[in-house]
């Protein structure tokens, strides 16, 4: 770990975000090595990865680096939403009782269920024939 770089780790369905924050910084976010906006493609991709700064109004006081591996875009800006709640967290635990009023330290596990055998998808059923 490098000096001065508070680490943490979100995840969703498959995505596994790698957060870094660091103090003083100007509001710089990078994910992946680009503009949040550039790699979501997004606005309200981007305004829930980064809503655990904008809730608690340290927008400009963090810079972020993300380095986010696996599934969708949505998964990856929702672990990325996780990992930056864990590590404000972390850095100072005042913050930890509104991010969790507002759930953002909650992982959300919900995944795809798998597909059954005799079916076409998970629940889905092909067409029943009477004749």
């Amino acid at each position: 770990m490098e000096e001065g770089k508070i680490y943490a780790t979100g995840k969703r369905k498959s995505s596994v975000a790698r957060v870094w924050i660091i103090p003083e910084g100007k509001g710089n976010v990078t994910v992946n090595g680009k503009k949040p906006i550039d790699y979501f493609c997004r606005e309200e991709l981007v305004t829930e990865a980064l809503k655990a700064l904008t809730v608690l109004n340290v927008n400009s006081a963090y810079d972020v680096q993300a380095q986010v591996t696996g599934g969708g875009i949505r998964g990856q800006s929702d672990a990325i939403k996780l990992g930056i709640a864990r590590a404000l967290v972390t850095h100072n635990e005042e913050f930890h009782q509104e991010l969790k009023k507002l759930g953002l330290l909650k992982r959300d596990d919900r995944r795809v269920e798998r597909k059954k055998y005799g079916r076409p998808k998970a629940r889905k059923r092909f067409q029943f024939s009477k004749r």
